[in-house]
This record gives structure tokens, C-alpha cells and sequence, in this order.
């Protein structure tokens, strides 16, 4: 009988990843605006502004401070690509950029998870918006705790704590998956818990592996 009762997963780089963002953007300026930009604009606009919402993402636990958050990133957005547009069209051409999508590999371990019944969580340093995310992407967990709502975020081990009280688990029985070796291998072990980290590079080695797919071998 598996000792672990409950599977921990991080959430973008782990289950969900950002689709083509800078393509995305292209595209929409070029739609919305009729302004084109070269690829390498496209990208560094991108990077500005998910390097803004790593930044901030604590502050946007609610709807007021999510739609702040919003506004901000579409302005850097807007100001990295040089275009001078209002604020409804630079939030919709955000909007078109920022995709959700699962990895593939996501569905079928949470199904794994399911048939061997474990209850699931996603544990995320992100915004309040975090179950919408997942659900954009078609992926269904049991509890979702984000570090904007929490009051706590990866490494903190408190963050890992909530996941597990509303879970009705202990710590020695949940494994955490995630990609980022400080905030989820620290983090969760520091709470107790097992931990894995998935390495997407496949450049392996001891605790690590390359896909959700080896999750189901993992699982003690």
C-alpha cells in the first residue's frame, strides 16, 4: 500500500506552460492595432512582462488588484513594443497573447493520481486568477493554493502547510512535484514533504525527472 496519500504540483514549468506568447503577440497587435513588430521586439516585450507579474503576482488576490495587475502588464507590454494604444485594446492584445495550455503530460498523471487515489492540489506562486488558469487549460485538481490568496510564497513552507490542511493530510504522506529546485524542493521539504523536481531539459539526475509521465513509478 502506497504511503503517500497526496500529490503536490507546482504549476507553470510543472502542469501548465504559456502558448507561444511572443507569436501570440505579434499576431495580435497586427490584428487589433494593425501594428507589426519584429519577432525579437515580440520577445523581449514578453519577458518584460512576465518578469513584471513574477514580481507582483503576491498583490493580486482579489478582483480589483488581479484587473491592477492586468493594466500594468498590458502598459509594459504596450510601451516595450512602442505602441501608443488605449487602455480597453492593450488589454485585449495581452489577453490574445497570454494562452494557458497543459502540458501534455499533465492530464493523464492527474488522471494517474485519481486511480490510484490520491487527492491532488496545485500549489503556486501566482495570482488569485489560479484556478481559472487551470481550468482554461482542462486540467482538474482537488484544492488550489496560490501565494496571492495564501499570504505565502515558494519557499515558504507555510504555502505547503495550507495545501495540507485543506487537503486533511500530513506532511509525511504527499509527495511535491516541481520544476524549480529553491522554491519547491526547499519549500516543500522544509514543510516535510517528499519532493521531486521535474527537469523538462532531460539533463536527469538523483530526485529529478524529465516528464509526469515517470510520476507513476515515483509514487511511494
Amino acid at each position: 500500500m502506497s504511503r503517500h496519500r497526496a500529490l503536490l504540483l507546482d504549476a507553470f514549468g510543472t502542469l501548465i506552460t504559456v502558448d507561444r506568447p511572443a507569436e501570440r503577440l505579434q499576431a495580435s497587435l497586427a490584428a487589433r492595432l494593425g501594428t507589426e513588430i519584429a519577432p525579437e521586439q515580440a520577445e523581449a516585450a514578453m519577458r518584460a512582462e512576465m518578469r513584471h507579474y513574477r514580481e507582483h503576482c503576491q498583490q493580486a488576490c482579489d478582483a480589483e488588484s488581479l484587473a491592477e495587475l492586468h493594466r500594468e502588464c498590458a502598459a509594459i507590454v504596450m510601451d516595450r513594443c512602442g505602441v501608443d494604444a488605449p487602455e480597453e485594446p492593450a488589454l485585449a492584445v495581452l489577453s490574445d497573447a497570454v494562452v494557458i495550455r497543459a502540458y501534455d503530460d499533465a492530464p493523464p498523471a492527474l488522471e494517474m493520481a485519481r486511480r490510484r487515489g490520491l487527492a491532488t492540489a496545485v500549489v503556486s506562486n501566482g495570482d488569485c486568477s489560479m484556478p481559472s488558469q487551470l481550468e482554461q487549460a482542462g486540467l482538474h485538481v482537488d484544492v488550489v493554493v496560490d501565494s496571492a490568496t495564501a499570504g505565502a510564497a515558494k519557499p515558504d513552507p507555510a504555502i505547503f502547510r495550507r495545501a495540507l490542511h485543506l487537503l486533511g493530510v500530513a506532511a509525511a504522506e504527499a509527495l511535491h512535484v516541481g520544476d524549480h529546485e529553491e522554491l519547491d524542493g526547499d519549500g516543500a521539504r522544509a514543510a516535510g514533504i517528499d519532493v521531486v523536481i521535474i527537469d523538462r531539459s532531460g539533463s536527469g539526475g538523483p530526485g529529478r525527472i524529465a516528464s509526469l509521465a515517470e510520476l507513476d513509478s515515483v509514487i511511494s
